[in-house]
């Protein structure tokens, strides 16, 4: 999976086609999701003193779509303070902003935000099976055909037991736990987000949620650098993880329940407007089309948050409460 994705000739080192090409995210609806973040991101930047520099940072940035609505959206007293980063593996797309950094990986110290939109559930894992003698390892070639392994580690095993203790089909979730991990850690002070699709110990999948997505089709998985290879995420495993290291709890809430306390209604316009201003009419009525998208409990908006402060109180956010 790791090779699939991130080898030389992995799925998200292609130079020609960026991940919006394959697939829909909330970071790429637009400006309302970006203003939406932007709001949040505000709200951090009060609860930390309004500092000299304020770090955004969005790990799994594509093309730069998110970061740069971001930019787009920040009011000029915050734009002027912003040190807008993004983390990516593939090759910095022409046109960016040259005010935005081009990692392959976050800084070592970040005061501010980290953003991980779907960026969790491409973080590569193993994945086991029940068979007669316990969880073994599921082996997979570059053609797609599959066959039983090895055990899992110690470690893997104990993750297991812990968070996904029954079923037909199990994703190890460890390399999400210490991605998140590291990810956190490395804030010195302010929010890590998190917008993922997932779920919990008591609804875990029983046969699993790895699937591919080649050019906005769902495709079989075939780990040959084709297509996205992604599974959900086990959120209350990455919460924890991240909540050790911070040593704050997480927040975590659907984004249906985060949005509309950030400003995205989905109301649609009254019809007066269309006759006195039907410009502004038809973007309200887009905007309302994107937030009913966002917002939907059967789409983007069944996505987990899990908001995760470092040296940061959590009621500054402003978020509803968290989800069960």
């Amino acid at each position: 999976m790791t090779e699939a994705l991130y080898g030389p000739d992995g799925f998200f080192r292609h130079p020609d086609l960026g991940p919006a090409d394959h697939f829909r995210t909330s970071a790429h609806t637009g400006r309302l999701f970006a203003g939406a973040v932007m709001r949040l991101i505000e709200r951090v930047d009060a609860g930390l003193n309004h500092p000299a520099r304020l770090d955004v940072i969005d790990i799994g940035a594509g093309r730069g779509e998110l970061i740069t609505a971001l930019l787009d959206a920040a009011p000029a007293g915050l734009r002027n303070r912003i040190r807008p980063v993004a983390v990516e593996i593939g090759p910095r797309p022409e046109g960016l902003d040259d005010a935005v950094g081009w990692l392959d990986e976050p800084p070592a110290h970040i005061a501010g935000v980290v953003l991980a939109t779907e960026w969790l559930d491409n973080v590569p894992l193993d994945i086991v099976d029940m068979t007669g003698d316990g969880w073994r390892l599921v082996n997979v070639d570059n053609a797609g055909e599959t066959s039983i392994g090895d055990r899992p580690t110690p470690a893997d095993a104990a993750w297991l037991d812990r968070w996904w203790p029954d079923g037909i089909r199990a994703e190890i979730g460890t390399t999400r736990d210490a991605a998140w991990s590291d990810a956190v850690g490395r804030i010195d002070a302010g929010l890590a987000l998190a917008v993922d699709y997932g779920h919990t110990r008591t609804r875990r999948p029983v046969l699993g949620t790895l699937t591919g997505f080649r050019h906005g089709r769902e495709v079989h998985p075939v780990p040959d650098g084709s297509c996205d290879l992604t599974a959900h995420v086990a959120i209350d495993a990455v919460a924890t993880a991240g909540s050790t290291v911070a040593n704050l709890d997480a927040h975590v809430v659907r984004q249906a329940d985060a949005l509309p306390a950030l400003g995205v209604t989905g109301r649609r316009p009254d019809l007066k407007l269309a006759r006195t201003d039907p410009l502004a009419y038809v973007r309200a009525l887009a905007d309302a089309s994107t937030a009913a998208e966002l917002t939907d409990p059967a789409g983007l908006g069944d996505h987990f948050w899990i908001c995760q402060p470092v040296r940061l109180d959590a009621t500054a956010l402003g978020l509803p409460a968290c989800a069960k």
